[in-house]
Formats: C-alpha cells, sequence, structure tokens
C-alpha cells in the first residue's frame, strides 16, 4: 500500500502538470517548454534527495547483505517478467498519444490536456486501491489479471470507438484506474516469487527494467502503428487503429500469460483441494 501511494504521487501532480504544459507550449514552443521542464525537476527534486534515510539504522547497515538469486530458478518469476514486459510495450500509447487523438477528432487542445488530468487523478485512485488488496493476502496474480482484462476491454470497447469527448473521459478514468495500478503490483510480484528481502529488491528492480524497455520502444513502435488517413467513421478513426489494437492485444496478452499459469492443471487441482 506504501508503494501504492508513493507510485500514486506521479498522477497527483498529472493532475495539473498537462494544463500547465499545454499553456507553456502555446506561448513558448516546445523547445523552452521542454527546458523549462528540465530545470523544474532538477530545483524542485534535487533539495529533496538528501533528505532520503535508510529503512536500517547505520549500524545494520554498515555490511549489506548478498541478493538471493534462488528466484531465477522459479518460473513463476519469469511468468511476472514476461507479463510486466508485454504490458509495457502498449501501456504508454494512451498517455502520449490521447491528446493528438482528441484534436484528431475536433477536440481543442484544452480538452485534450483535460483527458490527460482525467487519467492522471484516475490513476491516483487505482494505485493506491490496488496496493491495499495486494496487502490483504490477494494473489497478485488475480489482481494484474483484473488489472489487465478491464483495461483491455476499456482500449476496444472505447478508446477505439470514441468519436467525442464522453467516451474519451470514461476510457481515461477506467484505463488510469486500472492500466496504471498493475504497475503498483511490481512488489506484490516479488514477494509472491521469493520471501527474502534482498530478492524483492531485486525482483522489483528487473520488472522496473523490463517495463522500461517498452518506454523506450514506444516511439519507434509508434512510428511504424500510425496510418497518415483520417475517417472518423473508421474504428479509431483509421489513423489510430493499429494502435489501439496493438494496445490492446498487450494489455490482453499480460493478462493472459498470468492467467494461464494460475490456470494449468497442477494449479487447479491444489484450487480444488486435490494432491
Amino acid at each position: 500500500m506504501a508503494f501504492g501511494l508513493i507510485s500514486s504521487a506521479s498522477g497527483a501532480s498529472g493532475a495539473v502538470m498537462p494544463f500547465i504544459i499545454q499553456a507553456l507550449l502555446a506561448r513558448y514552443g516546445y523547445k523552452t517548454t521542454l527546458r523549462a521542464i528540465a530545470v523544474a525537476m532538477a530545483l524542485l527534486t534535487g533539495p529533496l534527495l538528501p533528505l532520503f534515510k535508510g529503512r536500517l539504522p547505520p549500524s545494520e547497515r554498515t555490511q549489506a547483505a548478498k541478493t538471493n538469486w534462488s528466484f531465477l530458478r522459479k518460473p513463476l518469476f519469469y511468468v511476472y517478467g514476461l507479463s510486466t514486459l508485454v504490458y509495457g510495450l502498449g501501456f504508454f500509447f494512451p498517455l502520449l498519444y490521447l491528446p493528438s487523438y482528441a484534436t484528431t477528432i475536433g477536440l481543442s487542445s484544452t480538452q485534450g490536456a483535460l483527458l490527460l488530468s482525467v487519467m492522471s487523478i484516475s490513476q491516483v485512485l487505482g494505485q493506491f486501491f490496488f496496493g491495499y488488496l495486494s496487502d490483504r493476502n490477494i494473489s497478485a496474480g488475480i489482481l494484474c489479471s483484473i488489472c489487465m482484462l478491464v483495461s483491455t476491454l476499456a482500449v476496444f470497447s472505447t478508446w477505439g470507438t470514441a468519436k467525442a469527448l464522453p467516451l474519451l473521459l470514461i476510457f481515461s478514468i477506467i484505463y488510469g484506474f486500472f492500466a496504471s495500478a498493475f504497475s503498483t503490483l511490481r512488489v506484490a510480484m516479488g514477494r509472491a516469487v521469493s520471501d527474502d528481502p534482498s530478492s524483492v529488491v531485486a525482483t522489483y528492480s528487473i520488472f522496473v527494467f523490463l517495463q522500461g524497455i517498452g518506454n523506450i520502444l514506444v516511439g519507434p513502435v509508434s512510428a511504424g502503428l500510425l496510418a497518415t488517413a483520417v475517417k472518423k467513421s473508421e474504428y479509431g478513426i483509421e489513423k489510430y487503429k493499429n494502435m489501439v489494437i496493438f494496445t490492446g492485444a498487450c494489455m490482453f496478452g499480460s493478462g493472459a500469460v498470468i492467467a494461464a499459469w494460475w490456470c494449468r492443471p497442477s494449479q487447479a487441482r491444489k484450487l480444488v483441494g486435490r494432491k
């Protein structure tokens, strides 16, 4: 839950930043805006770094514990790793292209910023809620599967068919709540793989790295997914059709990897109490 609360802080700032960035872009252009954001990040976050304290007293941190890498021999680690990788490949597209989708269907840039703001507010609620659920002895696999199933339905049924602001707002709320919550569950995934604290830290780092691969690839992949023609009567207004399908497929694939693991025969027998 604590990690969910920390993660949701980015969503809290995201509730106002789209409007600030939109105003800066309109007045100063993208070059000055990017430089201003870089300076602001350094000035606002840099002074806070010395205030961080270690979880343990200095006397208990004099000799760092060696990482227990035994989780590398557990198939569940690779299941969660593959799911996270597939999730990362599709997660970032709505965050980057929802404003341009909005302007393409005739909405204003302010309304595009509103969509991101609503998604960020929903992210705050979703990440805190699923972080709380992960502490209630609910399987991380179940929570991840729920997040991905609802996200898949939201992408295919609302984003791809949206031709006006109301449906895009519904998509922003649902996708922000459930899709963003998946990243909060990385800690729960690590606990499911190993009880060793050093292993949980290692698995978390690996999962972050795998999701980051998708963050890096979103640029070149999107170049191949975007079409040039715009047909408002078509699914995804034609220009974004491939992107919508790819995003939904990634959300479905991420959840399907975990669901397939938990639905295998040996696990099914455990759930019904058979040997």
